[in-house]
């Protein structure tokens, strides 16, 4: 799956983790809003919030997955959804520096179980967007 179908898969997880839990809130800016209206400027929100998640999971998650490996072992792999919760967190800190705020209410209910909903929606859209194949694949 290439970037911006990644960060267009991320956008749509978020997207259903704002709908279906209260503590988890994305707010746009006022100045797009009023220059392409409400809409688009959603849009645009959560494309943004996505890529900032994307990015996250691509530079910090390996590093972050690596060190908590033994504790991940010892819990049979449930302590990646704490991790998937903290990349969130970061997302939403990250965030707090660019016009399209994310907000997470607390860690241990709107985050946990956002990072729940975004890994179902991330894997069912996932499996929905086809690989894009190259000459080199095809051989």
């Amino acid at each position: 799956m290439n970037f911006l179908s990644r960060v267009i898969v991320n956008a749509c997880a978020i997207w259903v983790a704002a709908w279906i839990l209260p503590g988890v809130t994305i707010t746009g800016n006022r100045v797009v809003e009023e220059q392409a209206g409400a809409i688009p400027a959603m849009i645009i929100s959560y494309l943004v919030i996505g890529l900032i998640f994307g990015l996250a999971n691509a530079f910090i998650k390996p590093i972050l997955s690596f060190v908590s490996a033994p504790i991940t072992c010892l819990t049979l792999g449930l302590f990646s959804i704490v991790i998937n919760a903290i990349m969130l967190a970061l997302t939403s800190w990250l965030s707090g520096f660019t016009p399209f705020e994310f907000t997470i209410d607390s860690f241990f209910f709107s985050a946990i179980f956002a990072a729940i909903i975004v890994s179902i929606v991330s894997a069912l859209l996932g499996w929905l967007v086809p690989e894009r194949s190259t000459e080199h694949d095809r051989r």
